[in-house]
């Protein structure tokens, strides 16, 4: 079979959009899954309905990565988004072209820094994960390249400042994906540290800050990356050897915080792309990690207990999806400031979004650091539940009683602490000083163990039984778990 390539789509009479020239306009950081289901999706459809012309050229940000099969391909591979859309089930099939290169810093560093001599580069996009965006003093200005990415990125834009740092408007708009706050501005603190590390001048340090606008964004798409039980099959249906394909959801949603002239350069409205150029990014972001976050967290631990062990299957349980919409429409939303129309229709989404005939999200790894998950996604929603309506939300509430019920183990092991449900036992994973509190308290009576949970102020950062009422509450569902099940409980409540 027939490596892809643009040879091999001509001998097939493909005829999808393709874009074999273009100038190399944008430079990305990152080379794997979600920015080529993503970002450069994007990038994509905004050269074939915007005219937007533009390559990417890829560097890969580690020293292990895909520069070799993407060059390989030509820069091209085959994106599948899959899911569910108004309520139907979708399989979107797209040869991605936008992609000229990619480029391996760690063998040829130069050929990074020559992209900065190029005057049709505009764009710098990048996702080098949490860990990314850090500033590691021990990187120096003479390495090639720097260890961080944020070193890397500062001697790139030393070498754009010294070949046009006397022209206006040959700076860029970068725009950082990473999954960190104000990922745009810890960006550039990171590079203005390095750039006076380096003593790389107070001229250079005021072009950074005059003519780079350092954008924080948000993404938003669940992407599975390259099927591997399904690549042969695939790649038989296509009629040649892609080593790259690419899965995702069907839902994009990308908030990137910048001026509204960006959209001069950048043409998301006129390629009807669901992206949104704001001078505020965060309650966007709110709205994703209450609604969308909080979600799962206030739900899965209950729904496994019950015997669910995948997101999707929860979704075509009337009890438990009633419950988990209940959470949301009720108690979430009533707590957030953007428009309600907008709020409604992301909640629309993510139910649609939970019900994905194509990912098995497991319950168990959602699961996973629960305790700093709920204390970011769902305790900001009790607290202004409580603030605004002056009462408690219920299923936000008995979600906390999960949340003890599910962490209720009996002994701790390498993996975690171990705890049953009728099924089975199960391996509960947290930081070890979580595991440890509740292996202490494993024997405590209902009350005793609430309120050990809710006075420890080093998971929550407060003491919950200043909430009226909440305490109480808690031990009443957790008993009711104990005696009926989590269930049940969800059944009351609806």
């Amino acid at each position: 079979m027939k490596k892809l390539s643009y040879e091999t789509l001509k001998e097939q009479n493909y005829s999808g959009y393709l874009l074999e020239d273009a100038p190399e306009r944008v430079l990305q950081f990152g080379e794997g899954n979600f920015l080529r289901a993503f970002v450069d999706y994007f990038i994509d459809v905004m050269n074939e309905k915007a005219g937007f012309n533009s390559k990417v050229v890829l560097c890969q940000p580690i020293e292990s990565g895909l520069s070799d099969m993407i060059n390989e391909q030509e820069g091209l591979y085959t994106l599948f988004l899959r899911g569910f859309q108004d309520g139907q089930e979708v399989n979107k099939k797209r040869v991605i072209s936008c992609v000229s290169r990619c480029l391996n810093p760690y063998s040829d560093f130069e050929a990074v820094l020559e992209c900065a001599s190029n005057p049709d580069l505009r764009f710098i996009t990048c996702n080098t994960t949490e860990a990314g965006i850090a500033y590691d003093p021990s990187c120096q200005f003479t390495d090639t390249p720097a260890n961080s990415y944020p070193g890397k990125l500062t001697q790139f834009l030393y070498r754009r400042f010294q070949k046009f740092g006397q022209e206006e408007g040959k700076g860029f708009i970068i725009l950082s994906c990473e999954l960190i706050d104000d990922n745009g501005k810890e960006l550039e603190k990171c590079v203005l540290k390095y750039a006076e590390q380096w003593n790389l001048g107070e001229d250079f340090i005021a072009w950074i800050k005059k003519e780079n606008t350092f954008c924080s964004t948000l993404v938003d798409r669940i992407v599975t990356g390259y099927p591997r039980n399904e690549a042969d099959a695939i790649c038989e249906g296509l009629g040649y050897k892609d080593n790259l394909i690419d899965t995702g959801e069907i839902f994009g949603f990308w908030v990137i915080e910048g001026p509204q002239s960006i959209k001069d350069e950048f043409p998301v409205d006129k390629a009807e792309l669901p992206i949104l150029i704001t001078d505020n990014h965060k309650p966007y972001k709110q709205r994703k990690v209450r609604i969308l976050n909080g979600a799962h967290t206030s739900f899965v631990l209950g729904a496994y207990l019950a015997g669910q062990d995948i997101v999707r299957d929860c979704m075509h349980d009337d009890v438990i999806c009633g419950f988990m919409n209940k959470t949301i429409y009720d108690e979430i939303i009533p707590t957030l400031n953007l428009p309600k129309e907008e709020l409604l229709d992301f909640a629309s989404a993510v139910t649609e979004r939970f019900k994905n005939p194509f990912i098995d999200h497991a319950l168990l790894a959602i699961s996973l650091n629960s305790t700093s998950k709920w204390k970011a996604r769902v305790m900001p929603s009790l607290k202004e539940y409580i603030k605004r309506q002056g009462s408690l939300p219920a299923c936000i509430t008995a979600s906390f009683a999960f949340y003890i019920a599910f962490f209720n183990g009996h002994t701790l092991t390498e993996d975690g602490l171990v705890a049953s449900r009728k099924e089975n036992d199960y391996t509960v994973k947290d930081d070890k000083n979580v595991l440890e509190f509740y292996l202490a308290h494993k024997d405590d009576s209902v009350e005793d163990l609430v309120h050990a949970v809710c006075t420890n102020t080093d998971f929550w950062g407060e003491d919950l039984t200043a909430l009226e009422g909440f305490e109480t509450a808690v031990c009443n569902y957790l008993t009711q778990i104990r005696e009926k099940g989590t269930y049940e409980v969800m059944k009351s409540l609806l």
